[in-house]
């Protein structure tokens, strides 16, 4: 079987921004779409894991734009896994027109299997008599030209907003979306933000889970030009003071 899996969409009016360009918090659930279909047509669905009490947990993704999708515009996906560890695995993604051909982007995301019933990562080697190897592409094969995540330093003690989780938060795993969190990060923007400037580049790790009914703080830091993120839960709790560190972010403008 073929290494990559293509994924094709449509820029719909209902999911592009008031500058007519996609929203990243949509292009990230399409990237999560191709990963998907890419690991559900080589037996790596979650659908497969699940009977086996087991999950994919997104751990981290690395988002560089270009130029961002605009409505009505036809997009591929192009998803592959670069390397697999025991606990980790790296999967990559371009992002390109499918009529001209052009390139909007790239990710690069880390993503951990864990068991469903201890939430604890499990050996992907050892998972299928170690399966997943057939489909590794490697950097030198399949390049993926942008930078690995980075570091995030936020020293800040009073968040910027709090923000209130419902229903429509949780995904099929019973945590918080890991898009939800996306779409959080960049509400946290004035509009002039959007109107003058480009998303160049966007980071989001994923620390630890949170679920419904957890308040989220918002704590920021601009350092050298980019803006820092940390997400926090249990803000000035007496048993956690200090604040839980659920997701670190870095969102980087041109």
């Amino acid at each position: 079987m073929e290494k990559i899996e293509t994924y094709r969409f449509t820029v719909e009016p209902f999911h592009v921004d008031f500058t007519g360009h996609l929203f990243l918090g949509v292009l990230g659930n399409h990237l999560l779409n191709a990963a998907g279909h890419h690991s559900h047509n080589r037996g790596w669905g979650i659908d497969h894991l699940n009977e086996a009490h087991y999950t994919w947990v997104l751990s981290r993704l690395s988002i560089e734009l270009s130029e961002t999708p605009a409505q009505y515009e036809h997009v591929e996906v192009e998803t592959w896994v670069e390397s697999v560890m025991k606990l980790f695995t790296e999967r990559n993604f371009l992002i390109r027109n499918a009529d001209d051909g052009r390139i909007y982007g790239y990710a690069r995301s880390v993503w951990a299997m864990i068991d469903t019933a201890t939430r604890q990562p499990s050996n992907l080697l050892a998972l299928k008599d170690g399966d997943i190897l057939h489909y590794i592409l490697s950097a030198e094969e399949k390049p993926c030209p942008i930078a690995k995540h980075g570091r995030v330093r936020v020293t800040s003690t009073e968040p910027q907003r709090e923000v209130p989780t419902f229903y429509s938060d949780v995904d099929i795993n019973g945590h918080i979306n890991s898009v939800k969190y996306i779409e959080h990060i960049l509400d946290l923007f004035p509009r002039e933000q959007f109107e003058q400037h480009r998303l160049h580049r966007f980071e989001i790790a994923y620390k630890a889970e949170s679920y419904l009914g957890d308040a989220l703080f918002f704590f920021t830091e601009e350092v050298d030009g980019e803006h820092h993120i940390e997400i926090r839960k249990h803000v000035g709790q007496p048993e956690k003071p200090a604040g839980e560190t659920v997701v670190q972010a870095k969102v980087i403008w041109k």
